[in-house]
């Protein structure tokens, strides 16, 4: 059996409950994985502008998923006010990335566009239709997601309604395993699935260990899913090893596997 990754320990940074497959993919290669929740998904400030939303859904042309958080808030809230996806009839439905796409069609629901390449940049410049005059539905994570899908369609003439559909937060207490392994210099790599991971992965080590967090990391490598989050890497851990080429978590697998030699 081939086993890069055996002997190899690598912290995921997930949002709690949903990095279990990616791990289970880690471990089959060899790795023992520590899972170190960094997200925390929760239901936005208020539904208030979600709701009219929906209680106009019929008035947009598009609807813009980009995340399966996206797609599980959203349509949690359009049954809890009494819809269904009867409602979407007419509307079109766009999604970043395959997992989105599953998560849509576990709805019963088809895509009517998913972009070449898995980022929301590609969403832009690959859209089937000219959005000129178009009305956009874009349900979003409520603070510190990016601007760009949102400037770009307004920018080609859409008229984008952005309206929070969950909250996106940092976990109020350490990991306490995966603190105590970064401590004691058993982590080989620690991986980050989007830019708020790196972000909370810092605070969460700061608040652990305190000022001297960093002297922690000095023998361990980082993998990032793709430019955006590398981009974080550099910006707040001064360095990224690992970065997926298809900007995806089975595409990070890839990448981790392809450089497993490197783990030392």
């Amino acid at each position: 059996m081939n086993l890069p990754l055996f002997e190899k320990t690598i912290v995921v940074t997930r949002a709690a409950g949903q990095s279990s497959q990616f791990a289970y993919s880690l471990q089959n290669y060899g790795a023992k994985v520590i899972e170190m929740p960094t997200i925390e998904i929760v239901a936005p400030s208020s539904w208030d502008e979600l709701d009219r939303s929906i209680a106009t859904l019929t008035e947009f042309d598009w609807l813009i998923l980009t995340s399966t958080n996206a797609v599980d808030y959203f349509f949690e809230r359009l049954a809890s006010q009494l819809q269904d996806v009867r409602g979407l009839a007419a509307i079109k439905i766009a999604v970043v990335g395959e997992k989105t796409a599953q998560r849509l069609r576990q709805r019963g629901l088809q895509p009517d566009f998913i972009p070449p390449e898995f980022v929301a940049d590609a969403m832009v410049i690959n859209f089937p239709e000219s959005v000129e005059g178009k009305k956009i539905l874009f349900p979003r994570v409520e603070t510190g997601g990016r601007d760009v899908l949102v400037r770009a369609f307004s920018d080609r003439g859409a008229i984008v309604t952005e309206v929070a559909a969950y909250q996106s937060t940092c976990p109020s207490i350490p990991d306490a395993k995966s603190i105590a392994a970064i401590q004691d210099h058993a982590v080989h790599l620690v991986t980050f699935a989007s830019s708020k991971t790196v972000k909370h992965f810092c605070e969460l080590l700061e608040k652990a260990i305190g000022d001297q967090w960093t002297e922690y990391l000095k023998a361990i490598k980082f993998a990032s899913i793709g430019p955006q989050t590398s981009k974080t890497c550099r910006a707040l851990l001064g360095r990224v090893e690992i970065e997926a080429s298809e900007f995806t978590l089975d595409g990070l697998i890839k990448a981790i596997v392809a450089q497993a030699n490197s783990l030392k």
